[in-house]
């Protein structure tokens, strides 16, 4: 790409791929401003300014008048265009020639969709996720009727969303019928597969000053690090905990915070369950040492999540050469990366028997482990090159010119 350009990206949650690709674009030439929401709880990348960054990037944190209530609908949606306020700010002191918003809230995103389109800047919908479709199932469950219309309200805003777009960037194939359902242009949707950055995850020895201190470095650890919210299962956890209650030699390791791994620790103190480990979120400097900690990582996704979420935390694992159990739907992309590959065991979510399961046998079967956990690593390291990811978001943004 032979001219450069100011780009903003906002990715609300502040993932390790996405400030990647903000790196690797200023390093090309472009002038990045790169945002996050600072009050949003969840795994993040490296947001601090490195050594290594160019001048020609910054990281803005956009901090909430108080922590983001994510469980909270009310309060959630008040929040958000709280958000969108903030970050217009930013957009019309940056002055940006393209936007490539990722993970942003409909509500937030529909009030920065406003100042894009008043100040001509050019808009890339990077989805992640379908937020409606998971919000519909979501509130049906808590308020059949009254959820079934608020997902079909936030639908609407989604589809306006995308028609009023320039591109939007879609995270796997399986979102094209929706899209051609919903009547979006399929000729300005691209497909761009998330990955993890794994030059920047080496590979540490399980005997780490990380895992000595937390006492897991002679331990069989069965590891489950990211978000443990809506869409997850932590009974699935429990289980396995309970299942190695009289094993001394296995630990599960949950690296999360918020609603599911609170509730995983009232279960811990009630059930007196020594091998839960429960962990806050780590720095992402430390997650080498972190994730090298685990024998065996878990992944799981309820079955109304199917194909409308990938849980990027498995592109993470698949970095770190270990085995992977999912308790995942079939049809989702995670799953199907795992079972072509063979760098992993995949089960029906509603089969908690069956995860136990199958993480006994490769729990007893040192072999397949390393067979598997090689399988992982080759897939990253031919489907995670930074370079060839920058390449395909610059020929998106030369096309606007």
């Amino acid at each position: 790409m032979d001219f450069k350009r100011r780009i903003l990206i906002n990715d609300h949650s502040g993932h390790p791929f996405s400030i990647q690709l903000s790196r690797a674009l200023a390093h090309r030439g472009h002038e990045i401003l790169y945002s996050y929401s600072s009050s949003f709880q969840g795994p993040k990348g490296t947001l601090n300014r490195r050594t290594d960054d160019p001048k020609n990037i910054q990281i803005k944190g956009i901090e909430l008048s108080e922590t983001f209530q994510k469980y909270n609908f009310i309060k959630r949606k008040f929040q958000e265009r709280e958000f969108g306020r903030i970050l217009s700010v930013a957009i019309k002191s940056f002055r940006p020639d393209v936007m490539i918003s990722c993970n942003t809230p409909i509500d937030a995103q529909s009030v920065i969709l406003k100042t894009v389109i008043s100040k001509n800047i050019r808009f890339i919908f990077w989805m992640q996720d379908i937020y409606s479709i998971a919000m519909q199932k979501i509130l049906r469950k808590r308020i059949y009727f009254f959820g079934t219309m608020i997902g079909e309200y936030y639908k609407r805003m989604e589809q306006e969303q995308l028609k009023k777009s320039d591109a939007v960037v879609l995270i796997t194939n399986d979102f094209i019928p929706l899209i051609k359902s919903w009547n979006i242009k399929r000729s300005k949707c691209h497909v761009i597969p998330n990955w993890a950055p794994i030059n920047e995850l080496h590979i540490a020895p399980k005997e780490n000053n990380w895992s000595i201190k937390n006492k897991l470095n002679k331990k069989f650890c069965v590891m489950y690090s990211g978000t443990l919210g809506m869409k997850h299962n932590p009974e699935i956890l429990l289980k396995i905990a309970q299942f190695y209650k009289e094993n001394d030699d296995v630990r599960v390791v949950v690296i999360s915070e918020g609603i599911g791994a609170e509730w995983l620790k009232k279960k811990k103190f009630q059930l007196k369950l020594k091998n839960l480990v429960i962990i806050k979120f780590q720095p992402f400097e430390d997650l080498p040492n972190v994730l090298s900690t685990a024998d065996v990582f878990i992944a799981i996704l309820e079955p109304d999540a199917g194909i409308f979420s990938v849980p990027s935390k498995v592109l993470t694992y698949l970095c770190f050469k270990r085995p992977l159990l999912l308790s995942v739907p079939a049809e989702n992309l995670a799953s199907r990366i795992v079972s072509q590959n063979n760098a992993g065991k995949v089960i029906n979510p509603n089969n908690v028997d069956m995860v136990i399961e199958k993480l006994d046998m490769l729990l007893k079967d040192s072999n397949l482990r390393k067979k598997m956990a090689v399988n992982a690593l080759k897939y990253a390291e031919s489907n995670f090159n930074i370079n060839v990811i920058a390449d395909s978001f610059e020929k998106i943004i030369s096309s606007f010119y």
